[in-house]
């Protein structure tokens, strides 16, 4: 099976924001962008991630002001990771384990990349057909 670090996005390739980005900033980031997560730094170390799910969850169904409410109160933190000798089926089942949709991966237990779900639906997409 394919190994994680053959399809993660690897970190410097990563969008940040900072800790103190609002929402609102953070939502338009990803829209621009076309992406469905961010890296929240402090300085420049990852704090956490935040999500286009942490956004409808936290924000929009909470009823709070997108303007006022900063990402570092609604990222998802530590973030949940993989080695990068993983398989991309060891990705899937922790994803599935834990209902996330990111991961980040990890060598010798520094942050070197991420993988999404929507990375395992292009894999997946662009196997071939018997």
């Amino acid at each position: 099976m394919v190994p994680v670090k053959s399809f993660m996005i690897p970190r410097e390739k990563f969008v940040t924001v900072p800790r103190d980005t609002d929402a609102q900033t953070a939502a338009r980031i990803m829209r621009d962008r076309g992406i469905g997560s961010l890296f929240v730094t402090n300085d420049r170390e990852i704090i956490g991630i935040i999500t286009d799910t942490d956004m409808m969850r936290r924000v929009v169904a909470a009823g709070a002001d997108a303007t006022k409410t900063m990402v570092e109160q609604i990222m998802s933190a530590p973030i949940m990771t993989i080695e990068e000798s993983k398989t991309l089926l060891d990705a899937n089942d922790l994803m599935a384990q834990s209902h996330v949709r990111h991961l980040g991966v990890t060598r010798d237990g520094k942050l070197v990349g991420s993988i999404s779900v929507r990375d395992l639906v292009v894999f997946l997409t662009n196997l071939p057909r018997k």
